[in-house]
């Protein structure tokens, strides 16, 4: 049997192959592991913690915070802000960028996170899951609000981590897709999905069926065609899938295909979308494409777009490559 490798000898080969690495992200990478790890722990003890339950209070968002989104964004908090290897985060849960203490030294990458993605899941124990970021700042001092708003085309890695019946950390430096498992017994995040690639077609899609009446035509026009099976114009049968978690439906597609679909909402077309570009849209649309799908708003590319704000939403389309492409073809014909 072949030894298991892990991320961080993982992450170490492939810093090996680019000329002057500091190792500075090899060990950023290995603090979010860190930070992911303490959040599996916290998540996977439910009811026995006390820590189930609303907060009694909003995000920035306008959204009801768990008691578990606040206790996972302080995870992440205080695993990354001392290492010295960011200049500057931004989290769902936080209104303006996390300043690094001035007593700690500042480092050349900006993270940005969803520190518990699916949250609403939690209370009836479901899938729940972080995303993450990583971009390019500038090193040594703090970094503005400007400096976290690149295009996702920019990002140096992104990953996310799916706390389910297994812990599992799918990661992306923009050379692939790879999936690593949680090891209980040794600790370790460990190599199990090497290149991972999403197949080209699928009979699976996934969105919120209750929004139906709010969507834009060529969303309605492709959810009937689904929904019509073997005697309507695609000539097969489709099974929808919702899980509530973004984390969960992008896992699905990246091992069986298919497409999930958050699009524009006819309710409150002035937010833009739903998902947030930074740290929900742009780290699983780099995910997706580099494992061969794509990832589109209905009228663009995701990864293209230049962010306004660092809480900006979006419309998002992701999936197999030959359904998105036949929304998007469905959008440009209206």
């Amino acid at each position: 049997m072949k030894p298991h490798i892990s991320l961080t000898q993982f992450i170490i080969d492939q810093q090996r192959s680019i000329p002057n690495a500091s190792g500075d992200f090899t060990m950023l990478l290995s603090d979010i592991a860190s930070a992911c790890k303490r959040i599996a722990h916290a998540v996977s003890r439910g009811a026995m913690s006390g820590q189930l339950g609303s907060a009694e209070s909003e995000n920035v968002q306008g959204e009801t915070q768990k008691q578990l989104d606040i206790i996972t964004n302080d995870i992440m908090v205080d695993a990354l802000e001392w290492t010295g290897h960011l200049s500057g985060m931004v989290s769902e849960e936080i209104d303006e960028p996390i300043v690094i203490p001035e007593h700690f030294p500042k480092g050349k990458y900006l993270a940005l996170f969803d520190p518990l993605d699916g949250s609403s899941n939690i209370d009836i124990n479901l899938t729940v899951g972080t995303i993450f970021s990583i971009l390019k700042g500038r090193e040594g001092c703090n970094a503005s609000l400007e400096d976290f708003l690149q295009s996702g085309s920019q990002q140096v890695c992104a990953g996310f981590v799916l706390y389910g019946p297994s812990t599992l950390m799918i990661l992306t430096t923009g050379h692939g897709v790879n999936g690593f498992t949680l090891d209980p017994d040794i600790g370790e995040f460990v190599l199990t999905h090497r290149n991972m690639t999403i197949p080209e077609d699928s009979q699976e899609f996934a969105i919120n069926m209750s929004n139906q009446r709010f969507w834009e035509a060529p969303v309605q026009r492709y959810i009937d065609e689904c929904m019509q099976g073997r005697q309507g114009p695609r000539g097969k049968d489709f099974n929808m899938r919702w899980v509530a978690s973004m984390v969960a439906e992008a896992y699905r597609i990246l091992t069986r295909g298919g497409i999930f679909l958050y699009p524009l909402d006819q309710r409150q077309p002035d937010k833009g979308g739903k998902l947030r570009l930074m740290y929900e849209a742009n780290p699983i649309g780099f995910i997706i494409e580099q494992a061969g799908g794509l990832c589109s708003t209905g009228r663009q590319r995701i990864l293209d777009i230049q962010p306004d704000g660092i809480h900006q939403r979006v419309p998002v389309i992701l999936g197999s490559k030959s359904e998105v492409e036949r929304v998007v073809d469905y959008h440009q014909q209206t």
